[in-house]
């Protein structure tokens, strides 16, 4: 494959477009007995774990790439986290995992399906409520991560029902829906991306090993992954390597620490930085809970009631360190509310100053050893906003793809789903209608691409992630096997991928995934793959070209009519097919094809050629059923 412009072409010179899914949601954590990853025990740092046997045990690699090729998934998004790498310790590397990984991608390239290796991670470790840093990361400075939860600095399921208890759930208050990504506002995981992209500015006495802290722990992650990429060379399936999930700001450009800038979630306890900073020092601390729509404060909840230390003996707080606060007669004071505001004698900007300098980083040390590789960049969640995108030119590096994100966040938030309704994310007004909230999401990924080209010229975009809760509306399709609201839903965010002609891969399929636990990670369950089968594939195996010979011009699965338009404009200079991934489930043994072109239906490979032979200009393919 390469890029030119905003396009990826394959070694025929057809315009590609890539499609499949993120393999897996359940990838985030270590290989264990399903249900067990709720458990207390299970962020033991002492306990031995593997990550071997995810995304799937090897005598079920086969099996698993074939169904994906056959749903037209050929194009993956491979979830490795650092912790899987390197668990253990610094510079040790789990090497049966990195051989069990080699032989499942080496399965993927039986199969003709490429990867791309995500580094993935959510708020930075399991020990913050999420997945990807080692524990040891954070032990480095001297947090006991048992103390997490107990001071604020963290929120977990495996920990919340031992320290929210009330009359109603006398053992512990069920984990609330969506709430992991609130750690984001948290002390550890805001302190350690701080720290992983800034602790030269921020913290530039810090340090580890005889380094300073950013240097230190950006060394071992890209050290980690170098490892992983000399360990899977001569992988022919890897395409290219992700730099980082969802890279997070932590308290970088924070104008003010006493004030709450950027929640994630609207619900629920919203800290002050230094309302984080205080309690995960051993001071009491009364915390704001909102309601509803996070318009009006409902009560306080009280962060570190038993005034324990996150700290062991000999060390302190990185930010009482670097003269931030400090302790005045047994009282925490806040001594530069603004640290974190200012870089270069300038407001901070974190996408440009830190998360752009730390992308180039990774790139030049991984191209020492791939230099054909693609690199997948991202900047914050977000697509909309010019802003959560990095910047980009093509005489830094012409093998980059954009991969930034989008999710439907009323239907991932409440867990439920309304064709006719939906709110803008940007202005906060309701959408009411079907095609309007169609609309609405074609046009929030056509604000991605047009983000893109401002901050990036022609660097191609890949949505990297999007996809639909499967236990939502109170999981009552579980129990009735109707999946057609999911169907639907996940038909209309196609369309949106379909109408701006986008490469994506959709989150997730996990094969551990089942009704009563779901993709094994944080309440969510948005696998499409569940129980041995494929969930609500309609909404998701449809119609697309796979590559074209020349350049596509639109694209669109009218699923309630049962008809497939393509047009393009054909080029008489290629003389391998445009492939069309048809679905027979759909389309049958025999559809009703309309081309003025030469084609050839493969119906046991599920594709559709079509041949340009001597014609040069634009053509049309109708599909429909028969």
């Amino acid at each position: 494959m390469r890029i030119s412009k905003n396009l990826i072409y394959d070694n025929e010179g057809r315009t590609l477009i890539l499609r499949g899914v993120n393999l897996g949601g359940d990838s985030k954590i270590p290989f264990c007995a399903p249900g067990s990853e709720i458990d207390p025990e299970f962020l033991n740092t002492n306990k031995k774990v593997s990550f071997t046997g995810r995304p799937f045990p090897l005598a079920e690699a086969e099996s698993h790439f074939q169904l994906l090729k056959k749903a037209g998934m050929t194009f993956l998004r491979l979830v490795v986290t650092w912790e899987a790498i390197e668990h253990e310790g610094p510079g040790i590397y789990d090497e049966e995992y990195l051989a069990y990984l080699r032989k499942i991608i080496l399965a993927a390239d039986r199969e003709n399906i490429s990867v791309f290796i995500d580094p993935h991670q959510d708020v930075w470790s399991r020990w913050t409520g999420g997945d990807g840093a080692p524990a040891w990361t954070m032990e480095k400075l001297g947090m006991n991560l048992d103390l997490l939860d107990q001071c604020g600095a963290a929120i977990t399921k495996q920990r919340y029902r031992v320290y929210h208890k009330s009359r109603k759930h006398p053992n512990g208050v069920p984990f609330p829906k969506m709430i992991w990504p609130s750690n984001y506002n948290r002390y550890a995981a805001s302190t350690m991306f701080s720290l992983f992209f800034a602790g030269l500015a921020y913290a530039p006495d810090l340090q580890i090993d005889g380094e300073n802290v950013q240097n230190w722990l950006q060394n071992r992650y890209i050290a980690a992954f170098k490892h992983a990429q000399r360990r899977l060379k001569n992988c022919a399936a890897i395409k290219g390597w992700g730099v980082i999930n969802e890279p997070h700001f932590g308290f970088i450009g924070q104008q003010d620490l006493n004030i709450t800038e950027d929640s994630i979630i609207p619900i629920g306890p919203k800290p002050t930085p230094w309302q984080t900073i205080k309690a995960a020092s051993g001071y009491k601390t009364e915390v704001p809970v909102f309601g509803a729509m996070g318009k009006k404060i409902t009560h306080y909840e009280t962060f570190n009631s038993g005034k324990v230390s996150l700290f062991k003996d000999g060390f302190s707080c990185p930010w009482k360190q670097a003269g931030i606060w400090n302790d005045n007669n047994g009282e925490p004071e806040l001594i530069r509310s603004d640290h974190f505001s200012r870089f270069n004698g300038r407001r901070a900007v974190f996408i440009d100053d830190f998360l752009k300098p730390f992308t180039v980083k990774f790139i030049n040390a991984m191209k020492e050893s791939d230099e054909s590789a693609f690199f997948f960049i991202e900047g914050l969640p977000g697509c909309t906003k010019e802003d959560s995108h990095p910047s980009w030119d093509a005489k830094e590096d012409s093998n980059v793809i954009n991969a930034f994100h989008w999710y439907d966040g009323v239907t991932l938030f409440t867990k439920s789903f309304r064709s006719w309704f939906n709110v803008n994310i940007d202005t906060k007004k309701p959408i009411l209608g079907k095609k309007k909230v169609a609309a609405y999401f074609t046009e929030c990924l056509a604000k991605g691409i047009t983000c893109t080209k401002q901050k990036t010229g022609d660097v191609p975009c890949l949505l990297g992630e999007f996809g639909l809760a499967f236990d939502m509306n109170k999981r009552k399709s579980f129990n009735t096997g109707d999946y057609s609201l999911h169907e639907e839903a996940l038909s209309m965010y196609y369309d949106a991928v379909d109408a701006n002609l986008l490469h994506s891969t959709i989150w997730n399929y996990s094969t551990s995934n089942s009704n009563k636990y779901g993709d094994g990670w944080n309440d969510e369950d948005l696998s499409i793959y569940s129980e041995g089968k494929e969930r609500a594939a309609a909404g998701w195996k449809r119609p697309y070209p796979m590559a074209t010979a020349g350049k596509p011009l639109f694209f669109r699965w009218d699923r309630k009519r049962g008809e497939f338009i393509f047009r393009f404009n054909a080029d008489n200079g290629i003389a391998a097919p445009t492939i069309i991934y048809l679905p027979p489930e759909t389309f049958g043994a025999s559809p009703d094809i309309k081309s003025s072109l030469r084609y050839d239906y493969q119906y046991e490979e599920r594709r559709l050629l079509i041949y340009n032979d001597d014609y040069n200009g634009e053509a049309e393919i109708k599909v429909r059923l028969n």
